[in-house]
């Protein structure tokens, strides 16, 4: 167990230090074009971080994304899609550097020895253990099933995306580094609507303040911010939850914003978790609030996507379900005992408050003149979102 518990530790080093040993120089502004002037000014200021002049790209995903989205740059699309895709690999422009593929063999081989001897056939059966699904072949059948059923649809949705392209951009071939980027154009086209233009109604600390008179009206808690206590960087801050009979429930770290050296992508993971302890105290969980979002620029406050504030609302529904359980068993405490496979419930329960009018009225706010979402952009965002159901990224 030590030794697997090394060997994962190490691939998610790899994918980290992989993700962070790559960047691109871009000195002529012309080559940018399509970016957004969010996207620009973080590129500035990440080339200005290490000395540099002009922009700096990485494989960052506040870096990344914005450049597959958005950038016209063809040739600089795929490079950094090829980059991407082929990190801690022997492929790629950093070939064998940080290589996870002895490790993959090691941790495979590693996990069947493990399950052969808890007395499984697999590891697949190991790993089901503790999930609602009870036997391998009951997840084929359903991937199988999804299969089926979602692949009519991916095919008519590719084909209208390849025909989009062929009518507007007269491009009758769509590589991958392609799918994002005109699939980006044919919303706009379609909607009149992208997630850039609606940055400036989602400000940081709105948000956060209207995510957290959501969980007050929901749930009677009140999220407040405790100042003075020791974290791991200068931008992460710390809140407890307290109910109305003034009782701290819990407390979490929140960590925004995305920088070197951090793991990609959002999370939310448990730090502490509630318990009585053996002198019969009550121990109150704590959890880490992680994601990886673009920082102020300047005197401009953090301004985040729609997608984004979904994300942060995503992983605080987990941090919820950490937080506020009332079970004094640590093994079966919050998220701890809940198969993997069920755990996501109360995540996508907080994610719908993101699309509803009554809660965007103070979950949103202009950053300079305190204006709510217009409901016509949410109606055309709620358009967006139901008529795609995004399967074309399935289809081969």
């Amino acid at each position: 167990m030590a030794r697997l518990s090394e060997l994962t530790s190490q691939f998610s080093n790899n994918v980290l230090d992989a993700t962070m040993g790559w960047e691109k120089i871009i000195e002529d502004e012309s080559q940018l074009k399509g970016l957004p002037e969010s996207a620009l000014q973080a590129a500035k200021q990440s080339a200005e971080s290490k000395g540099l002049s002009y922009y700096r790209f990485t494989l960052e995903f506040p870096s990344y994304i914005p450049v597959m989205t958005y950038c016209e740059n063809r040739e600089l699309r795929e490079e950094m899609y090829h980059a991407f895709a082929t990190r801690a690999s022997d492929q790629g422009p950093n070939a064998g550097k940080w290589d996870n593929s002895a490790l993959m063999q090691e941790i495979l081989s590693l996990r069947v020895e493990l399950a052969k001897l808890l007395d499984f056939n697999t590891y697949t059966e190991l790993s089901l253990a503790t999930k609602m699904a009870e036997t391998p072949q009951q997840v084929l059948d359903f991937l199988t099933n999804l299969a089926q059923r979602s692949k009519a649809q991916g095919k008519r949705e590719l084909q209208e995306l390849k025909d989009f392209c062929k009518t507007h951009y007269n491009l009758t071939a769509l590589e991958l580094w392609d799918l994002t980027f005109y699939s980006e154009k044919q919303k706009q086209h379609l909607y009149a609507i992208n997630d850039e233009e609606l940055r400036p109604y989602f400000p940081e600390e709105r948000v956060l303040n209207g995510l957290f008179e959501l969980i007050k009206r929901i749930f009677h808690i009140r999220a407040v911010e405790r100042h003075g206590v020791e974290t791991w960087h200068k931008d992460v801050r710390f809140f407890d939850l307290i109910d109305d009979t003034n009782e701290v429930r819990g407390s979490f770290y929140l960590d925004l914003y995305a920088r070197e050296h951090k793991r990609g992508g959002a999370w939310m993971d448990d730090c502490i978790g509630r318990r009585k302890t053996i002198d019969g105290n009550l121990q109150k969980p704590v959890a880490y609030l992680t994601c990886n979002f673009n920082r102020p620029l300047g005197d401009q406050p953090a301004l985040f996507t729609h997608d984004e504030v979904t994300t942060l609302f995503h992983e605080f529904g987990h941090g919820l379900h950490h937080m506020l359980t009332k079970i004094d068993v640590a093994d079966v405490a919050g998220i701890n005992g809940v198969p993997w496979d069920a755990v996501e419930l109360p995540s996508q329960f907080m994610e719908n408050w993101c699309w509803e009018e009554e809660a965007l009225q103070f979950i949103s706010g202009h950053y300079q003149t305190n204006e709510p979402l217009p409901k016509e952009k949410l109606t055309q965002l709620l358009k967006a979102k139901i008529s795609k159901l995004q399967c074309l990224y399935c289809v081969s």
